[in-house]
C-alpha cells in the first residue's frame, strides 16, 4: 500500500484514531498531525506481502516461536503518530495502546514493500519515526521491482548496521528473531516488467 496526502488541516492523535476507528472503506497513516490515505497495492506487492506472511507464519509455527506477526491491517503507534506496514513482527505477547486492540506498541521487526509513490518516505522520514521505537530492532525494506531486500539492525551501541541482499540464492538473516528467510520464497511468482 501507498500512502497519498490527504488534507492539510493539523489534528491531534486523538482526533486521528476516533476518525480512523470510524473509517472502514480506507486507512490512513499519520504523522506531525497530518493524515495520508493508504492506495492499494499492485501484484507485486500483494504477492511479497503473501509470500512473506506464509513463510514468516509457517516458521514461527514450525519452529514454535515466540514471535508472531501482522499484515498490512495492523496500526503501530509512533510516539504521536501512526502507521501500518506492510509486515510487523512482535515477540512475547503483543501489546496494544489501548482496548480496542488496534494499535500495537511493541514491533520488534517492521518490513516495508518499496513502491515508487513512498520509497523515498519508506527510507527516509518514516524509518526516523520506526526508530524511536524503544522494542524495534531491525527494519527491512523489500524492492518490487527487482531482487533485493536491505536490512537495518539496531546494534548494542544504537547504530544502525546496514545489509543488502540481492539474488534468489541469499538467506534473508532476522538476527532479532533467530529467523531465516531465504529470498528465493520471499520472490517466489514475483514477476519483473
Amino acid at each position: 500500500m501507498t500512502a497519498q496526502p490527504q488534507e492539510k488541516n493539523k489534528m491531534t492523535p486523538r482526533e486521528y484514531l476516533t476518525r480512523e476507528r470510524s473509517s472502514f472503506d480506507i486507512k490512513h497513516e499519520f504523522f506531525n498531525g497530518e493524515i495520508f490515505a493508504m492506495v492499494g497495492a499492485g501484484r507485486n506487492h500483494n504477492r511479497i506481502n503473501v509470500n512473506l506472511t506464509r513463510e514468516l507464519g509457517n516458521d514461527f509455527k514450525a519452529n514454535q516461536f515466540t514471535c508472531d506477526l501482522f499484515s498490512n491491517d495492523m496500526r503501530v503507534k509512533i510516539e504521536d503518530s501512526y502507521a501500518y506496514p506492510d509486515i510487523v513482527i512482535f515477540c512475547g505477547d503483543a501489546k496494544f495502546e489501548d482496548n480496542e486492540f488496534d494499535t500495537l506498541t511493541n514491533p520488534v521487526i517492521i518490513m516495508e514493500i518499496l513502491s515508487d509513490s513512498t520509497e523515498a518516505f519508506d527510507r527516509g522520514d518514516k524509518f526516523a519515526y520506526y526508530r524511536v521505537i524503544p522494542t524495534l530492532k531491525e527494519y527491512i525494506l523489500i524492492s518490487q521491482k527487482k531482487i533485493r531486500v536491505e536490512q537495518f539492525i539496531l546494534r548494542d551501541d544504537n547504530k544502525w548496521e546496514y545489509r543488502s541482499y540481492e539474488g534468489t540464492n541469499l538467506v534473508l538473516n532476522m538476527e532479532s528473531i533467530q529467523c531465516e528467510l531465504p529470498l528465493s520464497e520471499i520472490y517466489l511468482n514475483v514477476k519483473f516488467e
